[in-house]
């Protein structure tokens, strides 16, 4: 039974994350097209933004979730941030790439396992497959 309250807890933490702000849902209207990448050589799911995505580029937009670390990066200042926590997000395979945004933030962040709510400018990506479809820039900490 302790164990079946824990998981509801964890999931219920992981919708929380999710439900406290529009900005997850809107950000995971996308939809995707294989197209031929030059670069690899092979087809690769390209981004349709919908008309709703397309509508808060450039605008500020908060987001409450999880920081997932990153090697490369080299600072606080640059990092992924999840509406899941490591364990249920995208690079482990259990969601998709509409739920990570890349991070750039005015001041450095510390990390935390604990849900943080940020803000910042949403610009998005379909061309560099070397980033995430979706960037937030100029990014705040509101808790």
């Amino acid at each position: 039974m302790k164990w079946l309250t824990l998981i509801f807890l964890y999931y219920s933490l992981c919708i929380n994350a999710q439900e406290s702000t529009s900005s997850w849902t809107t950000l995971a209207k996308v939809s995707y097209k294989k197209a031929y990448d030059d670069l690899l050589g092979i087809s690769v799911d390209k981004p349709l933004f919908s008309k709703e995505i397309r509508n808060i580029e450039g605008k500020k937009i908060k987001l409450r979730g999880y920081i997932i670390p990153t090697d490369g990066f080299k600072s606080h200042k640059e990092f992924i941030l999840s509406a899941f926590p490591y364990s249920s997000c995208f690079f482990c395979g259990q969601a998709g790439p509409e739920t990570v945004v890349e991070v750039q933030a005015n001041n450095p962040i510390e990390y935390s396992a604990d849900v943080i709510e940020l803000e910042g400018i949403l610009r998005l990506n379909s061309t560099d497959i070397n980033r995430m479809m979706y960037q937030i820039t100029q990014v705040t900490r509101i808790k």
